[in-house]
């Protein structure tokens, strides 16, 4: 869970962009997207595979 201290008289906009910035670092809301939809351990490994060779690819191309 992600805390802000507010301190006496601070907007409630800065408290906002503290509260932004925290979930930013800890990467929540990249956390939520990843978990929204399973993906099998298979499939993400083969993902992984296709960026890779995908990437090697591009590399090659550009030299």
């Amino acid at each position: 869970m992600i805390i802000v201290d507010v301190k006496d008289g601070e907007s409630i906009e800065r408290a906002l962009k503290k509260f932004k910035r925290k979930t930013d670092k800890a990467g929540v809301l990249r956390e939520v997207r990843r978990r929204k939809h399973y993906v099998k351990p298979s499939v993400a490994r083969r993902n992984e595979f296709l960026k890779a060779v995908y990437r090697e690819k591009k590399r090659l191309q550009a030299h």
